[in-house]
């Protein structure tokens, strides 16, 4: 399958990833983890084409005071907390900010737990493959907070795919998960927008129709 970069939309990045997938082996009995917002559309296309289990693990990253976008770190589901301490070094965050920014980005993680999930109970994760899917990976923060959340609930084993990442990140990402499934690698990241035409902001309510939907098929391929 050609990759048309930069990708037209998630929906389109989404398609191509799960191609990517689907040619390298045997998925069954796989479960698909999205990182909301944005790595739902994907994810829900990869869960459609293999015929996979969708379902979320939340994880909210941890902005640096005065610089939201630089990631000193990042918490998950289930009271998962990964932090970049070289950049908790080099922007002199304190304890204090720390703990602040942890409190705070706890609440949004509760509720979009709750906006999304509402009485769903978690899937098992013990023992099955998973597959987390997010739209980019800048500095890789989030996805191993991600990672490491999995690892803990028993996953068999985990693969980490994404559309577009970092180098770098991906060499980090590879010492963590068992695979890394990524379709462009540019050597100058900058900001993963720049690797689609169409990245508008992914709302909760297309978080909430794309897992119901996904819900009511099973996973199924359909119309």
């Amino acid at each position: 399958m050609i990759v048309s970069i930069p990708f037209p939309d998630r929906v389109e990045a989404g398609r191509a990833l799960a191609e990517r997938l689907a040619a390298e082996g045997d998925w069954n009995g796989a479960l698909v983890l999205a990182l909301p917002r944005g790595g739902v559309p994907v994810a829900y296309q990869v869960s459609t084409r293999l015929g996979l289990e969708l379902d979320i693990l939340v994880v909210r990253k941890l902005g640096t005071p005065g610089n939201h976008e630089l990631a000193m770190g990042a918490i998950a589901s289930g009271g998962i907390r990964v932090m970049n301490e070289d950049i908790v070094n080099y922007a002199h965050v304190s304890p204090t900010a720390i703990e602040a920014a942890i409190a705070r980005e706890t609440q949004e993680l509760q509720r979009r737990e709750l906006a999304y999930r509402g009485q769903r109970p978690r899937p098992a994760v013990q023992g099955r493959p998973v597959i987390l899917i997010d739209d980019g990976l800048a500095t890789g923060a989030t996805m191993r907070a991600a990672v490491k959340a999995v690892r803990m609930q028993g996953a068999g084993s985990i693969t980490v795919a994404a559309p577009v990442a970092a180098p770098e990140t991906v060499m980090q990402l590879e010492k963590m998960a068992d695979r890394v499934v990524c379709l462009h690698t540019p050597l100058h990241l900058y900001a993963i927008g720049n690797w689609y035409l169409n990245f508008d902001q992914t709302s909760d309510q297309e978080v909430q129709d794309l897992l119901r939907d996904s819900w009511t098929h099973g996973g199924k391929e359909h119309e």
